[in-house]
């Protein structure tokens, strides 16, 4: 097995055209180093970066395969000792404890109280509120499509939510573990 030879040409091997040349030769041996198809096709693109990497420095284009099957080898041989095994054999699969379905009924006065809570701060910071949090819209979308500026829509924003926060119907549905203490 010799590497490809442009010495007829004069123009000096490039890695592309080793890699166009080799490149099934040298998965034939990383196949051989792996049991996986998949697992070679890696091995061999790292060996490759690897020989990249090192191309300028490699005097000797003859030796190329050696060093790329070099590569192989001690790639491999890392990737076994750096192994870790993170799958065990088991008799039964562990399934996890399903999650709790939302009650609808929880659900639907969450909601009904949050509009509530809405429905009470004054119409601009509503307006606001809902172009912001119902719309999706951006601030700058926000403030554009109101006439104002973009801190005036932050900080009725900022005022709004504060409000919402201390709502007290809103809290009773939401955190009711917090009034009880």
């Amino acid at each position: 097995m010799t590497t490809p030879r442009t010495a007829q040409t004069g123009t000096p091997l490039t890695f592309t055209s080793y890699v166009q040349a080799r490149g099934p030769v040298l998965l034939r041996t990383a196949r051989s180093l792996t049991a996986n198809p998949s697992d070679a096709e890696d091995l061999l693109q790292t060996a490759l970066t690897k020989t990249y990497v090192a191309w300028e420095n490699i005097e000797d284009h003859r030796a190329l395969d050696g060093y790329v099957r070099r590569a192989l080898v001690n790639t491999r041989t890392s990737q076994w000792r750096k192994r870790r095994v993170d799958e065990y054999a088991v008799d039964e699969l562990p399934e996890p404890d399903p999650l709790p379905e939302p009650d609808p009924a929880e659900q639907q006065a969450i909601r009904e109280a949050m509009w509530q809570a809405v429905r009470k701060l004054p119409e601009r910071q509503r307006a606001m509120v809902v172009l912001r949090y119902y719309e999706d819209m951006s601030e700058a979308a926000t403030a554009e499509l109101l006439g104002v500026s973009v801190g005036t829509v932050k900080s009725a924003v900022s005022r709004a939510l504060a409000k919402l926060r201390e709502d007290t119907e809103l809290v009773a549905v939401t955190r009711p573990q917090v009034l009880a203490a």
